[in-house]
This record gives C-alpha cells, sequence and structure tokens, in this order.
C-alpha cells in the first residue's frame, strides 16, 4: 500500500523540467509538446502555442526528459520507441497530473503530455445532455465513450462514474494506462488499478476483476479484440462495465468494433453488442464563446433501444443514423441536435459548427426550425 500511494503521489526530487509544465498549468493550458528544435508548445483552448524560451537542442532535451521516467517506463521506451506514464508536478502546493507520451521521433526524444484536472466536474460545469447521466443508472452491461484523442472521454467518464460515487454504495475498479484521475471515495468503495504498475495487461486485469467482486469496471480504452471479449463477459454476468475507443461517432463504432474481430466472428460480436450495450457516446471538444469557458463538448448518444438493437443485429449500420434522429424522446441525438443546442445557448458560434458538423444541409435547417424527414427504417 505504502509503494502504491508513493508512486500516485510521485513524491521525487524537483526536475528542471517541471518548470515547462509549470508554465502550462499557468496558462490554463490543456497538453504540452516537447520536440528537439522547437521551444516547448502548448496548446491553449485548442490552439497551439509556443512558450517564451529558445528552441530545445537534443542534448538537452534527453537531460529534461530521461529522468522522468522510472525504470520500467525506459525499459518500454527503449523496446517499443515510446511510453505512456502519469507525471504529478506541484504547483503552488497543489499537485497536478499528466498523461505522458515519451516517444522517438526522427531518433529524437520527445514528449507529448496531457493536463488532467484534479478537479472532477460534474455533468453541468461539462455541459453534457441530462441524458448522459441516465445511463449512471444501469446495474450491468457495457457503457462506452467514443471520440478521438483529446476529446475529453475521459473527462466525461470521471464525471459518470463521480456521480455514481455520489448516489450509490457500490464497488468500482478502474484499469487505466496510466491512471488519470484519483477518485476520492463518496460512497463508494474504489479501488484504481494501473497497467504495468498494478497488473500486466488490461485483459490480465479483467481476468481478474470478475474475481474482485465490483459492481463497476473501467476499462480504460477497448484496444483489442481480448479486451472486448473479456469486458462483454464481465457486462454478461452482471457488471457495468464503461469504456472508451477511438472512433468519430456513435453509429461507426459497431464497425471499429467489428474491425477488431475475424469477418467469421462478426455475426457472434454483433449479438454480444445488441443484447449488452446501453449506450454509445460520441463527442468532440469545440472552442466556445462563452467567457470563462474554455472548450465544450458537442455529443451524439446512441441508446440500445429495441430498434437500434435490432438494426445493429442485422447488420443495417446505414440506418442507425436515422433511428438516432428519431430516438430523441428515448435520449439519444446526433451531433447536429447538439450542435443546434450549443449555438442556442450561446456556447459556440456558427462557424466554429458548420466547420465540424457531419451534415452541413441538416444543420442549416435544423437552425432554421425545419425538420430532416425521415426515411423508413424498419
Amino acid at each position: 500500500m505504502d509503494k502504491l500511494v508513493g508512486n500516485l503521489l510521485k513524491e521525487r526530487q524537483e526536475l528542471e523540467v517541471d518548470k515547462i509544465f509549470r508554465a502550462l498549468v499557468k496558462l490554463q493550458g490543456s497538453d504540452l509538446h516537447m520536440k528537439v528544435g522547437n521551444p516547448p508548445i502548448v496548446r491553449v483552448n485548442g490552439t497551439l502555442k509556443p512558450l517564451n524560451r529558445p528552441p530545445i537542442d537534443n542534448e538537452e532535451m534527453v537531460r529534461l526528459l530521461v529522468p522522468m521516467m522510472d525504470e520500467r517506463a525506459r525499459r518500454i521506451f527503449e523496446e517499443d520507441g515510446g511510453a505512456d506514464f502519469a507525471y504529478v508536478v506541484n504547483v503552488d502546493g497543489v499537485s497536478w497530473r499528466f498523461r505522458v507520451n515519451m516517444l522517438k521521433q526522427l531518433g529524437r526524444i520527445g514528449l507529448v503530455a496531457r493536463r488532467v484536472n484534479n478537479y472532477i466536474p460534474p455533468f453541468k460545469g461539462l455541459y453534457l445532455p441530462d441524458s448522459i447521466e441516465h445511463l449512471c443508472h444501469y446495474d450491468q452491461g457495457m457503457i462506452l465513450l467514443a471520440g478521438v484523442t483529446g476529446s475529453g472521454k475521459s473527462t466525461t467518464i470521471g464525471s459518470m462514474l463521480n456521480y455514481v460515487n455520489s448516489i450509490y454504495s457500490k464497488h468500482i475498479l478502474t484499469l487505466e494506462d496510466p491512471i488519470e484521475f484519483v477518485f476520492t471515495e463518496d460512497k463508494c468503495l474504489i479501488n484504481q488499478r494501473e497497467i504495468g504498475q498494478d497488473v500486466k495487461d488490461f485483459e490480465i486485469g479483467m481476468k481478474h476483476a470478475v474475481r474482485e467482486d465490483p459492481d463497476i469496471i473501467l476499462v480504460g480504452e477497448m484496444r483489442d479484440q481480448e479486451t472486448f471479449m473479456t469486458a462483454i463477459h464481465a457486462a454478461e454476468t452482471g457488471h457495468l462495465v464503461f469504456g472508451t475507443i477511438h472512433a468519430s461517432s456513435a453509429p461507426t463504432t459497431i464497425g471499429r468494433i467489428l474491425d477488431l474481430f475475424p469477418e467469421e466472428m462478426h455475426g457472434a460480436i454483433r449479438s454480444a453488442i445488441a443484447f449488452n450495450m446501453k449506450g454509445i457516446v460520441a463527442q468532440k471538444l469545440l472552442r466556445s464563446i462563452k467567457p470563462g469557458v474554455g472548450r465544450v463538448p458537442t455529443v451524439e448518444i446512441m441508446n440500445f433501444t429495441p430498434m437500434i438493437q435490432k438494426l445493429v443485429l442485422e447488420g443495417h449500420d446505414s440506418k442507425l443514423p436515422d433511428a438516432i434522429r428519431i430516438g430523441a424522446a428515448e435520449g439519444m441525438q446526433d451531433f447536429t441536435m447538439s450542435l443546434k443546442s450549443l449555438i442556442d445557448l450561446e456556447l459556440i458560434d456558427r462557424p466554429t459548427a458548420f466547420a465540424v458538423a457531419p451534415n452541413k444541409d441538416a444543420l442549416k435547417m435544423a437552425l432554421k426550425g425545419i425538420e430532416v424527414s425521415q426515411p423508413g427504417i424498419i
């Protein structure tokens, strides 16, 4: 236990690179990029900005970055050319966590780090639709958060789990690579396991998890078929499983899952998805125009109603977007509906919405109050 607490808090000597991380925090940046030949670059409200310091040469970069890695991270870095780990920096008495990816490019060491909020925001603080809160009340099944890197998936899941923590007495078990949010127990018992530090990999972690009496399991990312199959098995045996996956929308998440498996297994996987999935939430982060608000999510929600289940089972994935559009009464929404809502709430401007709208004509009509007619689905 002492070792785990020590690793989580990262009690260590001050490193020179910490000054750069502090600059990121004070600028309220989200990401840090360090590349040989450039000054450190930070992302603030979605825009990359160089720090006011000279470019870093290869020798200085090695001196700055290598001491950040422990023995395990260094071994993985040398073997794989990259390593992921958590890093903690003290800024004015407050410990800030970062998700770090150490990488090689052109044979030189570099870094990309994402700042993890110390404070897990509530739903309203994230400007998420109320229907996401409803997903937290299931006792079993699977809920996936889809999106590209940096879309806020981890923050949304953190908010969902913290909501459960505030209202239910349950056992939450997380498997993360690395741990991002460190939860404070309220009504729930919470155990957080970090891949590489506490358990070898996601597959083994999931096999252990079902024997550790959890009510809710968080799988950091559905990366391969073994992880997905063990997660589905956990959902089938009475657990509520949360996970993330790289996909651009809720409907395309189905295809992304199927891509993990050979074609001869697709029928069985469709059946497993249809009968165990409770909802898929896809999101993107957009720059807000509201003072004091950095970025807000545009969110697509596909709840597994009987119609959605039928379409997934029968392989009619192309009809899923239409089913989402007519499912508003059941808590569903597509990106068009979400973008219109964000514009109406004066959280984003129209150019921002149209830049990311999957269907610009549909958004134009929605803003004029015209509903898009729906073709027959079933």
